[in-house]
């Protein structure tokens, strides 16, 4: 691992490989380096037709002359599109994990069917997506300058150059507006939005998000934590700025709050802790990050780890920093918290 490398590290390289919500520097340099690709495609193409046009985060529009079938997308972005039965034929981020299965952030699409152009951060093959010849660049946006998640900041103005590209953002804002922004850009792309599985995933989000709130007013005590775990170091992410824990707040849940002058070092998004102090903080509930570059809960030998009450009492849970933005994929996100809040023992 290049020391340079390390001491060079942009927040945006923190926050990709765990850092806005929870990993750190040490990931973004030393990371796995597994990459897969395949072919193309999701569901039944999008049936829109004619002149396309879609203002995104950014304040930037984008006009086609026809509605865009060959779209390239951030995994995460492109399974949420999926899920509204949009085509993304071509993918960069977390799609396969080293055993070549599909990576978490991929959702309920065929990997083996994509062209994937970079599979971990910092990657992203510019030859291979000019050949492709993609109409539009979907992804999402972690910060308020509109910076686009997963595009290498040494190459994006080549890639730029090669189809215009969408930002839906995920920077300190609630879930409920990510989501919004995606239906109306799943809508303008062809989706059908009144399809029983889309209009009863978006009933199925409203009523556990109401499951949640009642858990998280009739039980105001439990204190919950949301982290990250890497080899040397535990990450305990603020609630400011992620669109999750933000919107989790909101409906009431009693969140770990490290202050400000510990997360300054990261933008406000998170406080870096040693194994040693990894019970800095009295939790009841802990909310684990699921991305494959962090380490799972089971996967943690620390003893200091083991000896945490809540660890102990088997209250730990994941979580999706980077939640798949389709009311089907965010209703297990809701359903598990409130269930852990409902069933908790207070013991932090």
């Amino acid at each position: 691992m290049p020391n340079a490398r390390t001491a060079h590290l942009s927040r945006r390289g923190l926050l990709a490989t765990g850092g806005a919500l929870g990993l750190g520097a040490f990931l973004a340099a030393c990371g796995d380096s597994d990459s897969e690709s395949g072919g193309s495609d999701s569901k039944a193409p999008a049936k829109a037709s004619g002149p396309w046009s879609f203002k995104d985060d950014r304040g930037t529009t984008v006009k086609l002359d026809e509605v865009p079938t060959k779209i390239v997308a951030f995994t995460g972005v492109a399974a949420a599109l999926f899920d509204y039965g949009i085509e993304v034929k071509g993918v960069f981020g977390p799609t396969t994990t080293k055993s070549g299965k599909a990576d978490v952030q991929a959702g309920d699409m065929d990997v083996s069917k994509l062209t994937v152009f970079g599979n971990v951060w910092d990657q992203f093959n510019v030859e291979k997506y000019a050949a492709f010849a993609p109409q539009v660049l979907v992804t999402t946006t972690f910060d308020a300058a509109g910076t686009l998640w997963y595009v290498p900041e040494a190459s994006k103005d080549k890639i730029a150059k090669l189809a215009p590209s969408v930002a839906v953002s995920v920077y300190d804002r609630q879930l409920t507006k990510s989501l919004a922004r995606m239906w109306e850009l799943a809508e303008s792309l062809g989706g059908d939005m009144k399809a029983a599985k889309v209009t009863d995933a978006k009933k199925r989000f409203e009523a556990a998000s109401e499951r949640l709130r009642k858990a998280a007013k009739a039980r105001p005590e439990i204190k919950v934590l949301a982290g990250s775990a890497a080899e040397t170091a535990f990450y305990v992410s603020g609630t400011n700025l992620s669109v999750d824990l933000e919107y989790f707040k909101a409906l009431g849940v009693n969140f770990v709050e490290p202050p400000e002058s510990a997360k300054k070092a990261t933008g406000g998004w998170f406080e870096t802790l040693s194994w040693e102090n990894v019970d800095k903080y009295p939790a009841d509930i802990i909310m684990m990050d699921d991305r494959t570059a962090t380490i799972q809960p089971a996967d943690i030998t620390e003893a200091t780890w083991k000896k945490l009450p809540a660890v102990k009492a088997g209250q730990v849970i994941s979580r999706s920093p980077e939640p798949i933005l389709s009311y089907d994929k965010c209703v297990p996100m809701v359903e598990n918290l409130a269930k852990a809040i409902e069933g908790a023992k207070k013991v932090g």
